[in-house]
């Protein structure tokens, strides 16, 4: 296989280290790191659900998203945080962990799940779902020892991760160079079960073919494989605690 200009083979994924209690006051708090991508991912709740939810008794899981001024090479205006890819991306990272966790059996609260992006080399929205599940398994840890939760509370694991053609080769992992001159790429989040939870991707410049597209995504569930082996390590005590996982 060719290797990639950071010296990786085409199905590798980056190097990933995470990193817990990075927040005093957060309930639970990861700094995830995908090779040269760093996202800080901050969990609390709060005692309400939205309107529609108000009187089931289920509760709600919502996530904020956002790049600080200098995580990229070109510093950014604090006002990103409202633009329409960052309104994108934090509803991707909702669905996400809603489809991890048993609402019903968080009652009608709230998580909240802000994701700062730190440094950003690509694919800041998949790490930023593989860090807020971590930072959510840490709240719901705390939430179990105030006798918040009901158990089992977790569905599964989650893992995401990115994946693309470029200049014709199939990449998983995609750094910013990659991601930038891509044809086509994909964001796939999947569960611990080899369930899907969304595909999300389009090409640029060309087509692609349904065998294209069966190639990558095997390729992805490959790498969210590995990701999910790594949180279930790191999370292990917890994931012991939220018994039914």
């Amino acid at each position: 296989m060719n290797t990639r200009k950071d010296g990786r083979q085409p199905d590798e994924l980056r190097h990933i280290n995470i990193t817990r209690n990075v927040s005093k006051y957060a309930l639970g708090s990861v700094l995830i790191e995908m090779g040269d991508t760093r996202v800080l991912c901050c969990a609390t709740i709060e005692d309400k659900v939205p309107p529609f939810l108000q009187g089931t008794g289920n509760g709600w899981i919502t996530a904020e998203y956002g790049m600080l001024p200098v995580s990229t090479p070109e510093r950014i205006l604090r006002t990103n945080s409202q633009s329409g890819r960052s309104q994108e991306i934090r509803r991707m990272i909702g669905r996400a962990l809603r489809a991890a966790v048993n609402l019903r059996n968080i009652g009608e609260r709230t998580i909240i799940v802000d994701c700062d992006v730190i440094q950003a080399d690509g694919g800041t929205r998949t790490a930023s779902i593989n860090g807020s599940f971590c930072a959510v398994v840490d709240t719901l840890v705390q939430m179990k020892r105030r006798n918040l939760i009901t158990l089992p509370v977790l569905r599964s694991c989650i893992g995401a991760v990115s994946v693309g053609i470029v200049n014709g080769n199939k990449y998983l992992d995609l750094n910013y160079s990659e991601d930038s001159m891509a044809q086509l790429d994909f964001n796939v989040v999947m569960n611990n079960k080899g369930n899907f939870i969304e595909i999300q991707g389009a090409a640029e410049g060309m087509d692609f073919s349904f065998n294209e597209l069966s190639e990558l995504i095997s390729i992805a569930e490959k790498g969210i494989k590995k990701i999910i082996k790594i949180e279930e390590e790191f999370l292990k005590n917890e994931l012991q605690i939220l018994s039914g996982y």
